[in-house]
């Protein structure tokens, strides 16, 4: 039986205060549990009725200056540290509240915001995680800068970034996460940092604001007229500034030799989390840049939507079958005619696959109609749910002293008609873990490699009086 790898959240809520890196702005920010299901949410408390933006990258406008979220008029700014320390801490639904547009720089890396989750703790939630698995290379490439970000298959989520930044003091870096548990050793405290001739546009422009030289590593890719210098120094409110050996201005000191590809694959991790979905594959990102990391997330969601939609499970029917007419007649109280599954091909803690081969000679046919024989939809259900009832009975040592009793039926659409001589297969994953005997769960009935019916059920069992 395969594990069911559950959603999680903080425990408690936690707060910080910083300011905006573009825009100066004191900002606090908190974070808060949330749902099942809800995913990183960030909600706006300074503007009226509370405004939620969604961490999902078709609401990326601009990536100018960091990466830039706007729902209905409502700006999130640089979210992606902050969404990269919620992927490294293996977090799946939180809440972030501002009271401004832009969250905090702190010292431009995740540190902070990984130490407070921490210190907030996880807790397991009621309901499966849901990732989508790699099985084929998708790869996005930027012509415009020879930037490239691609996705293979691999076991787990891990990510390589290769820089190039052309310059004598900055030429090619790489750096690797081989897994999700070394974001916050490996990763989380590599800072953000620019070039020399950045920043000098951006002092002209009054761009960088809450950029004190704290917060940024800064490599001197030019020579620094007297002018500039001090720019730099009434800018940075320092009396005295010097170049290091290593090509950086001396405000800081480099926390590894290659921090720059790895702040740069920080990036990546928080600008992928937009996806939407945890992602099991092997990300390379050849020169990645914050458009190139955002068309990519646009790029999978889609993937994912149009997969998800689409999505007909294929099983091997020649196979031995985990359990055949008897097996299943010895857990099931039902009985012909009503015994409306002849197969279950396979199951987990949390799912069971089901079939059921219709043929002419079904009692039902008879008068659903003689002239047109049609498997009545309320039977396609009826069979969802006996497959479901196997899983749930097979959670009690005696399955046959119990009765399956359906609570509610949620959400049920017929999409294709079931005719004599189709393969009916069923398909029920848990919506959450069965308790005390209660199982809720998501079935789908698929045939003809095309999804036929579909409903959120939840049934009972009860022991027999």
């Amino acid at each position: 039986m395969e594990k069911m790898v559950k959603q999680k959240t903080i425990k408690t809520e936690i707060s910080l205060t910083g300011v905006g890196l573009h825009t100066g702005k004191e900002v606090k920010m908190t974070f808060k549990p949330a749902p099942v299901n809800n995913g990183f949410t960030f909600v706006r408390v300074d503007l009226e009725g509370s405004p939620i933006v969604e961490a999902d990258a078709n609401y990326v406008v601009n990536t100018q200056r960091g990466t830039n979220l706007e729902k209905l008029g409502v700006k999130i700014q640089t979210p992606e540290h902050v969404l990269a320390a919620l992927t490294g801490c293996d977090l799946d639904n939180v809440i972030i509240e501002l009271n401004a547009s832009e969250l905090p720089i702190m010292d431009g890396s995740a540190k902070y915001f990984v130490e407070a989750l921490e210190k907030a703790g996880v807790e397991e939630q009621n309901a499966k995680r849901n990732v989508y698995v790699i099985k084929e290379v998708i790869s996005f490439t930027d012509e415009a800068t020879g930037s490239e970000i691609l996705i293979m298959p691999s076991e787990h989520y891990c990510v390589t970034a290769m820089v190039d930044f052309g310059t004598k003091i900055l030429g090619t870096q790489n750096a690797t996460m081989k897994g999700i548990s070394e974001f916050k050793t490996e990763i989380s405290d590599s800072r953000t940092f620019s070039f020399l001739h950045e920043l000098e546009s951006l002092l002209e422009n009054g761009l960088i604001k809450g950029g004190d030289l704290n917060n940024a590593i800064v490599y001197v890719d030019k020579e620094i007229s007297a002018a500039t210098m001090e720019n730099l120094k009434v800018a940075f409110g320092k009396e005295e500034l010097t170049v290091k050996p290593n090509g950086i201005l001396d405000n800081l000191t480099l926390h590894y030799p290659n921090e720059a590809a790895r702040h740069k694959l920080l990036d990546v991790v928080g600008d992928l989390a937009l996806i939407g979905t945890k992602i099991q594959g092997k990300v390379i990102a050849n020169k990645p840049g914050h458009f190139v990391n955002t068309q990519f997330a646009k790029k999978m969601a889609k993937i994912i939507k149009i997969e998800q939609r689409n999505y007909v499970p294929v099983y091997d029917l020649h196979q031995e079958p985990l359990m055949d007419i008897h097996k299943i007649m010895a857990v099931l109280p039902h009985r012909p005619p009503f015994l409306l599954i002849d197969r279950i091909i396979e199951m987990s803690e949390s799912h069971v696959v089901g079939m059921k081969n219709v043929t002419m000679n079904e009692n039902f046919f008879v008068g659903h109609f003689p002239e047109a024989p049609v498997m009545p939809g309320v039977l396609i259900v009826e069979a969802m749910a006996q497959t479901g009832g196997i899983l749930v009975l097979s959670t009690v040592p005696d399955p046959e002293n119990y009765l399956t009793y359906f609570m509610k039926i949620d959400n049920v659409k017929f999409k294709q008609k079931v005719l004599p001589g189709d393969t009916l297969i069923f398909k029920c994953d848990l919506i959450t873990p069965i308790r005390r005997g209660i199982c809720h769960m998501q079935a789908n009935a698929y045939a003809n490699g095309k999804l036929v019916a579909e409903a959120e059920l939840m049934a009972q069992i009860a022991k027999k009086q």
